[in-house]
């Protein structure tokens, strides 16, 4: 096959543009503080309770379990939806759906304050749903726009596109939140406002983003699809049992299983880990999160490079490597330590975003050629969610259990030592099937 012309990819590209502002905002930046800020006492010495559903929680418990339940729900539902997408060809149709979810679920969050947790909560779900949702029909468009030998490439354009667009919308919220006085506003109306600017912008790039993409190709016929629901689990099905004769593939999906659990589980519990157990002010932890981002960038487009003169496995065993000396690095913080924390942030940056898209790429092509491809993503997903499902729900656990998330972040540890040895398995399967064929 050939990649697409330069308006497709772009278009493509622009749409992690649009959405990437989730991620940064909502997920890392203004709403963790914000929430914090609504849930805790301020005191940074004392662990925070907060009730809800007739039970207490620390209140940094509650929100990882929160997207932990949130992620749950997107497991169970992408197969069932990916499989539909392809088996119609309505893969667009979703994607624009759980893209309007989202965009409208981040927008509402300017109406969360201390008086109503249950907002907060339902639209922290609603978020988090319809962005990775959307997210399973956009990474399915990879192999159906781009040649093999340019996945590499591109998977780290729309990363940096991402990175890039995040930027741009946090500026925005730093000024905003830093500065709130001179706009006359207290902080907690800038980071509500900045939530609403997320809703907008999401939508907006997004939707543009979603016109230039092509239509997909049905894999099935209308004729004989006379249950929606039972033949899109048996498409799902279909793949499962093509998987199990696919020796490499299934290797590189458990080590993506584990080294992915952790990677998204420090991602998403680092912001209130420095809020609340590191004892990071507001300003410095925005400052870091831009930091990672800044860095992230390069550091993608760099170990996409390197993966072109080492190999992909060999290059995300060296991700993994520093990963586990990055938990370790971050479970010796001292509290307090701001420059501690900017050293944590920056080797961070440097390694997300390049194993983020150099996992994404190197599934895409260790599949075999089919017109399945959302079914096929649906399984990458599924690993992606269901890890995140349990690493943070063992996250918020522990920190219970042990009053500290310290301990937490030590144990995320073990998540990519496994990973860690699942990819040796991986390349030495792919080196022998190479003596064999």
């Amino acid at each position: 096959m050939k990649t697409a012309p330069a308006k497709v990819v772009r278009a493509w590209t622009m749409y992690d543009w649009a959405n990437s502002v989730y991620n940064l905002v909502i997920t890392s930046t203004i709403f963790p503080a914000y929430y914090d800020s609504m849930t805790g006492d301020g005191n940074t010495t004392t662990a925070d309770q907060v009730s809800f559903l007739g039970r207490s929680f620390y209140n940094t418990s509650l929100y990882n379990y929160t997207l932990s339940f949130a992620f749950l729900i997107v497991a169970l539902m992408s197969p069932l939806l990916s499989s539909i997408a392809d088996f119609r060809g309505t893969k667009k149709r979703f994607l624009r759906f759980f893209m309007t979810m989202g965009s409208i679920a981040c927008s509402s969050l300017f109406f969360y304050g201390k008086d109503n947790l249950g907002l907060g909560i339902a639209a922290t779900v609603l978020a988090c749903i319809g962005y990775w949702s959307s997210i399973v029909f956009y990474n399915s468009y990879l192999p159906e726009i781009a040649a093999p030998e340019d996945r590499d490439r591109i998977s780290a354009r729309g990363f940096s596109m991402g990175y890039i667009g995040s930027v741009l919308l946090q500026l925005i919220s730093l000024v905003l939140v830093m500065k709130n006085d001179m706009f006359g506003i207290t902080v907690g109306r800038a980071s509500q406002i900045s939530f609403l600017m997320v809703g907008i912008w999401w939508f907006g790039f997004g939707s543009n983003a979603l016109t230039k993409l092509p239509a997909s190709v049905p894999s099935g016929s209308n004729g004989v699809m006379n249950n929606m629901f039972t033949n899109g689990y048996r498409e799902l099905g279909k793949v499962w049992n093509e998987l199990k004769h696919m020796q490499v593939l299934k290797s590189f999906l458990g080590s993506y299983f584990f080294y992915n659990m952790g990677v998204q589980t420090v991602m998403l519990a680092a912001p209130l880990y420095a809020s609340s157990e590191l004892a990071i002010p507001q300003a410095n932890l925005i400052i870091s999160i831009l930091l990672i981002q800044l860095i992230a960038i390069p550091g993608a487009l760099l170990i996409a490079r390197l993966s072109g003169k080492f190999g992909n496995i060999p290059t995300i065993i060296i991700c993994v490597v520093i990963w586990i000396f990055l938990c370790y690095l971050g479970y010796t913080t001292p509290t307090g330590s701001v420059m501690g924390f900017y050293i944590l942030a920056a080797l961070v940056g440097f390694v997300m975003g390049g194993i983020q898209a150099l996992s994404r790429s190197t599934y895409a092509k260790l599949m075999p050629v089919t017109r399945d491809t959302a079914s096929y993503f649906s399984f990458f997903d599924v690993s992606e969610k269901i890890g995140i499902v349990i690493g943070l729900f063992l996250f918020g656990y522990l920190t219970e259990v042990t009053g500290s998330q310290r301990m937490s972040v030590l144990f995320c540890m073990s998540f990519f030592i496994i990973g860690l040895i699942m990819l040796i398995v991986t390349l030495k399967r792919m080196k022998h099937e190479t003596l064999h064929s």
